[in-house]
């Protein structure tokens, strides 16, 4: 199993231009990927530089098809400039078996710059047996505001393994009721807008109690002590002008650790200011 995720920054590459059939090329030059995590997808935002507005939810479906498309938007406005929204997807070739959209939490800060995030859920069809992956896009600004959503992530991955143990109903659920199961082994991706040596990465990856597996980062089951290669500021200096660093992660839950046969950054691409990272899965 392969899985891309990257922040493709509404299509915007270093050259200016948005061109999602340039983050499409680079992807699958990348891999023959099985699952893609796409951050900052938008739609109706045409104030943003270089987008025409254009649903870009709907133009990335169309331009992957063979794959189940599953959107999670997390900013949704309406106003002068008409109906805008912002978020992220996950794309699967395995078939979906059900789907979570959480809004983090978001605190109001008087004077400091925020917006809306979400954690984007499916669990997936896999060979070997549901797989929950679950794409985000931390808060960059608020470190506070970052941590109490790093905190939401671990009660969502604690909630969802119990749900993945519980005992079904006696009765058989019908209708809305009908709940299938959440994936107890689980994959945690995204834009986390923190560091490797930081207090949100030493809480994300902490203990959370004896019946749920903790997430592990994939990188250093991969490479050990090596140092993450960076995932940021690689080729857009006007934005990052200082050294690369990394914001973008793959963790996965402790019982799928011996499953991880690789994690790379694709270090080539300059279609957005992040850089593509592959995980590869046994």
């Amino acid at each position: 199993m392969q899985l891309i995720t990257w922040n493709i920054q509404w299509g915007r590459g270093v050259d200016g231009r948005v061109d999602l059939d340039r983050i499409v090329a680079h992807a699958k030059r990348l891999a023959d990927f099985d699952v893609l995590c796409l951050q900052e997808i938008s739609g109706g935002y045409t104030e943003l530089p270089g987008s025409d507005g254009g649903d870009q939810f709907a133009d990335l479906a169309r331009r992957l098809p063979g794959y189940h498309a599953l959107d999670g938007v997390a900013t949704e406005v309406w106003g002068a400039s008409g109906h805008r929204r912002f978020g992220n997807m996950i794309f699967s070739r395995y078939p979906l078996l059900r789907a979570c959209r959480y809004l983090l939490p978001w605190q109001p800060q008087s004077g400091t710059k925020s917006m809306q995030r979400i954690a984007l859920e499916a669990t997936l069809v896999t060979p070997s047996g549901p797989l929950r992956v679950t794409t985000t896009h931390l808060e960059y600004y608020d470190p506070a505001q970052r941590m109490a959503q790093v905190s939401r992530l671990r009660e969502l991955h604690r909630e969802a393994v119990a749900h993945a143990r519980a005992v079904p109903a006696s009765e058989p659920s019908e209708g809305a009721f009908y709940a299938p199961a959440r994936g107890g082994p689980a994959i945690l991706t995204g834009d986390f807008n923190f560091l490797p040596d930081s207090a949100e990465y030493r809480s994300l990856t902490a203990p959370i109690d004896a019946d749920t597996p903790p997430y592990r980062d994939a990188w250093r089951l991969a490479h050990a002590q090596l140092p993450h290669a960076p995932s940021v500021g690689m080729y857009d200096k006007a934005q990052w002008p200082g050294a690369p660093f990394t914001f973008d992660f793959l963790f996965v839950s402790e019982d799928l650790g011996a499953r991880v046969r690789e994690v790379s950054v694709d270090d080539t691409s300059d279609a957005s200011d992040h850089q593509p990272t592959l995980l590869t899965l046994a």
